[in-house]
């Protein structure tokens, strides 16, 4: 389904009736909607929500920002670190500000707000611009983005920011080399479900132009430490204990910078979403959801 939000378009799928406590998913950088796994919206949906997943901007098949260019992000970064004006496509307040905007075009008032990774970002970018609208805040894997927020390490780093493939089977190669470098330890690894997801995804959408743009909006992005200081909702903080993209301290940090946050600490869990932990994260989502009603 798609539909016009924010002045840009925006395809989003729904699980369960709209009946439902609404709650939104947002999804990190590069990845499209379907990240979010099919089997776990609807365990959401079962719980009595209806959930609500997208594409952000410029991914998968919402509008690209293409006219704006690639970014120079070593440039970016420079002028970040010495305090000089920055210029980019958009921001994560405009990818927040997409969030509200699909939320009106589905007549939805309020809703509870999931996010991933850089869909964290999002998701407390949206508890601070459009606080009235959020029942509930999740946010999953992600950082506060204070300067004094544990980095990855340069080899993680770097195995994110890979050019792309020159083929289709290289890019797959390539993701799942990615996969095993940022996945969840302590859990068993399913390549072959790993495989599959990524050649779908690959065919459904395939635009790195669109991956650096959002790069450029997460590092140019201001701490909201101080913003998240003042948020009221009830909000669950889950971080893995072996992620190496996004290190636990981040989620600790989240937790303590939003008053009364519960952090959910997974044991083995790394920078993904391993089938194991559906049930569990389902029931710490709709447990949260429920100290709002």
């Amino acid at each position: 389904m798609r539909t016009s939000a924010n002045g840009i378009e925006i395809e989003y799928e729904t699980f369960g009736p709209t009946s439902g406590d609404p709650l939104l998913l947002v999804m990190g950088l590069g990845a499209q909607l379907t990240l979010w796994d099919d089997e776990f919206c609807q365990m959401l949906a079962d719980t009595g929500f209806f959930a609500i997943r997208y594409d952000n901007r410029d991914i998968g098949l919402s509008s690209y920002f293409d006219h704006a260019g690639p970014p120079d992000m070593m440039k970016l970064m420079m002028a970040r670190a010495q305090g000089d004006p920055v210029q980019t496509a958009y921001t994560l307040d405009d990818m927040a500000d997409d969030a509200a905007g699909l939320l009106d075009a589905l007549s939805i008032d309020r809703a509870h707000v999931v996010g991933a990774s850089m869909g964290g970002m999002i998701a407390q970018t949206i508890a601070i611009r459009h606080g009235a609208r959020v029942k509930s805040l999740v946010s999953v894997m992600s950082t506060t983005g204070s300067p004094d927020a544990e980095p990855a390490k340069p080899d993680v780093m770097a195995a994110l920011m890979r050019p792309p493939a020159g083929s289709r089977e290289a890019q797959i190669e390539q993701s799942i080399d990615l996969n095993r470098t940022i996945g969840s330890p302590g859990f068993a690894r399913d390549e072959q479900r790993t495989r599959e997801r990524i050649a779908r995804d690959y065919d459904r959408a395939f635009h790195p132009e669109g991956t650096q743009r959002q790069m450029a909006a997460i590092v140019t992005a201001d701490s909201r430490m101080d913003a998240l200081g003042q948020l009221r909702m009830p909000t669950l903080v889950i971080h893995g204990d072996a992620d190496v993209l996004v290190p636990p301290s981040n989620g600790q940090q989240t937790a303590r910078a939003i008053p009364g946050a519960e952090l959910m600490m997974i044991e083995g869990m790394g920078h993904d979403f391993p089938p194991e932990i559906f049930e569990r994260v389902t029931k710490a989502i709709a447990d949260n959801a429920a100290k709002a009603r």
